[in-house]
């Protein structure tokens, strides 16, 4: 037999002796296919099925502990041994896991009552590198509280300690990778993926965990899918899954899957002309050689993955360096054995330091295999660092005792070192403390390469992308987008079409509400101060709105009121320097004034209805007005009554008009007027006070600030009164000229009371500033009106008609009357 066919066959037993020694379960030849019964150990030596990466990764422990073994700043006056076994199965990776444990000295595993005294052969396990086989190894090592630290093995399940006691690992869990992922699809905008995962505990558990972490959040998984195991490029599962992806037409597709499953995968992608799509890769594939050197598979589009951070070159130059120097050793003692003498025992020392055949198989180094290296590497070291410390070796010279499997694993749980600028510890799950680099293929050149285009760190979970390095596939360069439906218009809600919440309709928050970033899917109500016009993101305050003292429309006004009190005061001045004057003793006389003060009273309240309302401006403002008023159209309702009386009704009842004068009828008319509107005002306002009202239903972007209440019932009174008035007067259409009123009065009276119906009719239907203005404006129209038709025809004729204030013309007027009546 030729001898590069030879040592691969012995290739699964590499060791050699130490004071302590390792196991290393790494996978150098894929399993056998066969159909049997029962289980059986596969031998592991077909040379077909040799794996470049494991037989590297298995020098990487090799090249570790020798460098331990050399150095004298660990482990000092210590050599450590390892046994390398090929777990190219699952009975194979058993087989050497019960291989671990068999006692030293003896060549069995014993089951006793408590493992605190047991001493295997070796005192840590370095492996396995898939979950599957992992979630058995860590199940047996753990009931022997046996350490064991993984360098590929990702799962989030061996996190759990109950159930994993003894298990660590040098490469990050899936945990972190999912978190990775997941704030990947998020920066870029990705909120419409496919997630598809391998058949296996790897695929599945990380499928699972980015599916719940996605419907948490705004991303929509189309469609989850499961890529079948030991399948290959003419399966029909494999068909069918691609065809499911195609008619989806989704633009991003995460892929967490092991090597072997994504290629076959990817075979059929390729098959089926998937092009320019983004592919997000796991961290166990994305940088493998099995998978970028499928022939076409640079046309699928952009592939984006997750990798383990970057490994210091400096240990991998070394490490490589010791590669050439082992091939160099092995080549020379290969020659001097020769090529086909010998037995199988004859080149047992071949097979259990190197393997000829393997170095020609993996003589292309990769990042692949440097990264996954550098995770053993750190895995050694953590078990030297721990054995460092139980042996008390910080001295200057190890102790040699008897270590326990339980003692060391406590103590490599706790260690606390720098490899080459990269931080080794591990927390309470076993997990160390890494993140991932962000790595984007590369087909720019004549050969595969990737690019770092960001990393992703831990503690806090912090993602950073390098935009300038990205190389899309696109045509403008520009990331792809992956959506159901395109965004909404800023202020419009999402109406969600089927259950995925990624597929909606846009529509338009109404007025008086808006949309809120955090719910894209309602509109929410705004505050009873504030206000949104249709399709806005924000409430607004609204706009306070009362008849503020600086607005031109209040200026007119209060101008106009100021004139009418100066005119008020004029003619009071008027009629006290005329007062013994028959023009205003025929007014009333005395009453003259009390009538000018009502209305002057009444023209004060006309100040109330500017500026902010008060609870004290609200309270006084109608009140004062009727109450004046009402005194004032008591006071001509009785001065007519009186006038009625002398020239009409004193002829018949002679009595009436002396027991009217002698019993106060005037006084007492005025008083039970003014007292019955005084008594209505104060019911009206114990049952609806006057105060400030805020009006939010006038306009959507303003409140009107007003005073409530209702005195509509006390200007009902002042309206009723006002038309006792216009009857009196009225009936004394025919009177001397001197006492005749009617014309003046009722034009008087049928004013104001137009007056008071258009401000009563305005003030339902404005609202706001105009609503205050009309109430202003009725009530300086109701003055003006009652003003000019009772008092200035008087001063008219005071002023400009002075012979007509004479005793002499009133007796003529009054003569003339009963001479009419005479004839009549």
């Amino acid at each position: 037999m030729a001898l590069p066919a030879l040592l691969c066959l012995c290739a699964a037993a590499f060791s050699t002796h130490g004071d302590y020694r390792l196991a290393g379960l790494f996978p150098m030849h894929a399993p056998a296919p066969r159909a049997a019964a029962r289980p059986l150990v596969d031998s592991c030596d077909d040379p077909a099925t040799f794996k470049s990466h494991g037989y590297s990764l298995s020098q990487a422990m090799r090249f570790t502990v020798e460098e331990i073994n050399n150095s004298s700043a660990i482990l000092p006056n210590v050599t450590l041994g390892y046994d390398i076994h090929d777990t190219c199965s699952e009975p194979a990776n058993l087989h050497a896991t019960l291989r671990a444990l068999i006692q030293k000295g003896r060549q069995e595993v014993e089951v006793l009552p408590t493992f605190l005294h047991y001493e295997p052969q070796v005192v840590a396990v370095i492996g396995p590198d898939s979950t599957q086989l992992a979630l058995t190894t860590a199940a047996v090592l753990g009931l022997f509280l046996m350490p064991e630290i993984s360098y590929e093995a990702s799962s989030e399940m061996l996190s759990l300690k109950r159930f994993y006691p003894s298990f660590l690992r040098t490469i990050p869990s899936d945990r972190q990778q999912v978190k990775a992922i997941f704030l990947l699809l998020q920066r870029f905008g990705w909120t419409w993926v496919v997630l598809l995962g391998s058949d296996n505990a790897y695929g599945r558990d990380g499928l699972e965990a980015l599916y719940k972490l996605l419907t948490k959040s705004n991303i929509c998984v189309a469609y989850r899918g499961i890529i079948p195991v030991h399948k290959d490029a003419s399966s029909p599962e494999l068909h069918n899954l691609v065809r499911i992806l195609k008619d989806i037409r989704v633009n991003v597709t995460v892929v967490f899957s092991s090597r072997r499953s994504a290629r076959s995968f990817f075979e059929v992608v390729i098959q089926k002309n998937i092009t320019g799509m983004v592919w997000v890769g796991s961290e166990d594939w994305s940088l493998a050689p099995a998978i970028w050197q499928v022939p076409g598979i640079q046309s699928i589009g952009s592939v984006i993955g997750m990798s383990i951070e970057k490994t210091e070159p400096t240990m991998l130059e070394r490490f490589q360096s010791w590669k050439i120097a082992q091939r160099s050793a092995a080549a020379e003692h290969a020659g001097s054995t020769g090529a086909g003498g010998g037995t199988r025992g004859d080149t047992q020392l071949d097979c259990t330091q190197s393997c000829t055949s393997c170095h020609l198989s993996a003589a292309v180094p990769n990042m692949y295999d440097a990264q996954a290296s550098f995770n053993v590497y750190s895995a050694v070291y953590a078990v030297a660092h721990g054995l460092h410390d139980l042996l008390g070796c910080a001295s200057g010279a190890c102790s040699k005792g008897k270590v326990y499997p339980w003692q060391l694993l406590q103590k490599i749980k706790e260690v606390n070192f720098t490899l080459y600028k990269s931080h080794i510890s591990f927390d309470t799950n076993g997990d160390i403390q890494k993140g991932y680099d962000i790595i984007m293929w590369n087909w720019s050149g004549l050969s595969w390469a990737f690019n770092v285009i960001g990393t992703f760190s831990v503690n806090p979970d912090r993602l950073n992308i390098d935009e300038s390095k990205i190389l899309w596939h696109t045509k403008d360069q520009q990331a792809p987008t992956s959506l159901c439906s395109e965004a909404c218009q800023p202020g419009e809600k999402r109406l969600q079409r089927n259950r995925h919440r990624c597929c909606f309709s846009c529509v338009a928050c109404p007025a008086g509400t808006f949309l809120n970033r955090s719910d894209l899917y309602s509109c929410q109500s705004c505050r009873v101060d504030e206000w949104a016009p249709a399709r806005s993101e924000a409430c607004f305050n609204r706009t306070v709105e009362f008849l503020s003292w600086s607005e031109p429309l209040s200026w007119a006004l209060l101008t106009l009121a100021v004139l009418l009190m100066l005119l008020i005061a004029g003619l009071t001045l008027l009629f006290a320097l005329n007062a013994s004057t028959p023009v205003v003793k025929s007014a009333g006389g005395k009453m003259c004034f009390l009538m000018l003060g009502s209305l002057a009273c009444a023209c004060s309240s006309l100040f109330f209805y500017f500026g902010e309302p008060t609870w004290h401006t609200c309270l006084l403002r109608l009140p004062v007005f009727n109450i004046s008023f009402t005194i004032f159209l008591s006071c001509i309702a009785t001065r007519s009554f009186q006038i009625i009386c002398i020239f009409k009704l004193n002829a018949r009842w002679p009595a009436l008009y002396e027991a009217w004068l002698r019993r106060g009828g005037p006084v007492l008319c005025i008083a039970a007027s003014t007292a019955a509107q005084a008594g209505l005002c104060l019911a009206l306002e114990a049952a609806s006070p006057s105060v400030p009202r805020r009006d939010y239903g006038a306009w959507a972007g303003r409140v009107v600030l007003e005073c409530g209440g209702a005195g509509r019932a006390a200007s009902a009174y002042t309206a009723l009164l006002s038309a006792g008035c216009f009857a009196l007067s009225y009936a004394g259409k025919d009177l001397p000229a001197g006492y005749n009123e009617a014309k003046c009065l009722t034009c008087s009276l049928l004013l104001q009371l137009a007056c008071s119906a258009a401000a009563l009719c305005t003030q339902g239907a404005l609202r706001g500033r105009a609503r205050e203005a009309a109430g202003a404006l009725g009530a300086l129209s109701a003055l003006g009106a009652a003003l000019g038709g009772y008092f200035l025809p008087r001063a008219f004729v005071i002023l400009l008609r002075p012979h007509r204030n004479t005793p002499q013309h009133f007796q003529m007027a009054i003569q003339s009357y009963t001479r009419r009546l005479g004839s009549a």
